[in-house]
């Protein structure tokens, strides 16, 4: 996204546009987003559960990439700017079955691994999450219930 352009205050919402794969699976994009030093990696706080995530959501049909999506999903969640530097594949639902929800599916990740560029002071979801920077360590303990988070963690070249 270019610096000039004007990034929307408003996060979509709804599941109309959303891709899903061929077994049904809804396609989520996600970022792991460090600090340029790639000693921190900034965590957000989830709406639903109240723990620390990654930023992530649904890759919609409007967006030719997966990387499209999950830097849209950064700015919206966390209020960064990030440039991708590596894909760090897709990673399927470890989530066990009674965990799986109507509002939390059977879903396919696609993390990408960025460096944050840019954090602005206020973004879309600033009223409903919080974020913070966490060290390897740090952030493997706020992501210890989410083995699919912390698979994304574990593939990113952040110092440990």
């Amino acid at each position: 996204m270019a610096a000039t352009q004007q990034l929307p205050m408003q996060s979509r919402t709804g599941r109309v546009n959303q891709r899903y794969g061929s077994q049904g699976e809804r396609l989520v994009a996600g970022i792991v987003p460090l600090s340029a030093d790639k000693y921190y990696v900034l965590l957000i706080q989830s709406t639903r559960r109240g723990g620390w995530v990654l930023p992530k959501g649904g890759w919609e049909t409007d967006e030719a990439t997966a990387q499209e999506a999950a830097k849209r999903e950064a700015w919206e969640e966390a209020g960064i700017i990030v440039k991708v530097s590596y894909d760090l594949g897709l990673i399927p639902e470890r989530r066990r079955p009674e965990q799986l929800t109507a509002q939390a599916p059977k879903a396919s990740y696609h993390f990408f691994e960025a460096l944050v560029e840019k954090q602005e002071n206020q973004w879309p979801e600033m009223h409903k999450r919080s974020r913070q920077w966490f060290t390897y360590t740090q952030a493997r303990q706020a992501l210890a219930d989410r083995p699919e988070l912390l698979d994304a963690l574990d593939r990113c070249t952040m110092h440990r």
